[in-house]
């Protein structure tokens, strides 16, 4: 059983495509409504249909008051990171501290090219990742940033605003390498979807992450445990994730949360995403919570 202790949160995860906009700013402010804490939105600029991700997530934060953004996951092989600490920074002291950062090294590499970008692997991806934490750490910190290597030449950038609150770092890792370095320099992992990464796999995951944790000099439960979870509430004709009734979800995610370790839930509606949402907020995330406090207090 592996159960950090950190207080529950869940998201939703909004689409990015230029034809759905008006769906996703309706989605945005039911969610806020709602009670959740967190949007997220993904990365995927080569798609020509997605509009960036960046500026969908400014025009929705203005649109809102209280909920907070993510990206799921920014691709840092598109947008480096003295400028992407820059904008986040910058948004954090627009919207008093609604935002963080969910990054990777980003996953394809071609596609990555096809928009001028390095087609970096392997090895080389997962350094350049980790170089990229750093650099933004200490920018979002303010100062003067420097990085002399193969992969960075950042000579001496003098960082600022600092923002209101601080902007954690989460990291999309799947494989042992990204996952190290998520333990050794992430404020959290944020885990793919759960047809991707499915619960039986959590665990071994989870390992590598609290051992390199531990190797640095860090606590398991200082990293942020986010789990991206596609799926039905409700009667489900076919399709994949996690499919049933809200006490099913319910119970679920209890158990995701409580044996394999995760703190936050990004809901991905497969379908009818309105009512998807009103199900998952008004009843999945209080039984959720309930749940997961009962337990916790008869330890």
């Amino acid at each position: 059983m592996t159960d950090y202790g950190r207080p529950l949160s869940f998201g939703l995860s909004l689409d990015p495509s230029a034809g759905s906009l008006d769906q996703t700013r309706r989605l945005a402010r039911l969610a806020e409504d709602g009670g959740l804490e967190y949007l997220a939105v993904q990365d995927h600029p080569y798609q020509p249909g997605h509009l960036d991700t960046w500026t969908l997530i400014s025009s929705l934060a203005a649109a809102t008051e209280r909920i907070s953004f993510f990206t799921d996951v920014a691709d840092l092989q598109l947008r480096p990171p003295t400028m992407l600490a820059k904008a986040a920074a910058s948004l954090s002291v627009i919207t008093d501290g609604r935002v963080h950062l969910g990054v990777g090294g980003g996953a394809f590499a071609e596609a990555i090219a096809s928009m001028g970008g390095l087609a970096r692997r392997g090895d080389q991806m997962v350094a350049f990742t980790e170089e990229s934490l750093g650099i933004m750490r200490r920018a979002l910190a303010g100062g003067a940033v420097r990085l002399q290597s193969p992969r960075h030449s950042v000579t001496g950038y003098r960082a600022g605003p600092v923002p209101p609150k601080p902007v954690e770092l989460w990291l999309g890792a799947q494989k042992r390498k990204m996952l190290t370095v998520t333990g050794r320099s992430a404020d959290g992992w944020i885990s793919p979807l759960n047809i991707y990464v499915p619960p039986q796999e959590v665990p071994s995951r989870q390992e590598i992450i609290d051992e390199a944790a531990a190797a640095a000099g860090r606590t398991a439960e200082s990293i942020r445990r986010i789990y991206n979870v596609i799926g039905v509430i409700g009667p489900a004709q076919g399709g994949q994730g996690l499919l049933g009734d809200v006490r099913r979800w319910a119970d679920t995610l209890t158990e995701w949360a409580v044996v394999l370790g995760f703190d936050t839930f990004v809901f991905w509606p497969m379908t009818d995403s309105e009512n998807q949402l009103a199900l998952f907020a008004s009843e999945v995330v209080p039984a959720v919570r309930e749940a997961v406090a009962a337990i916790r207090s008869g330890r």
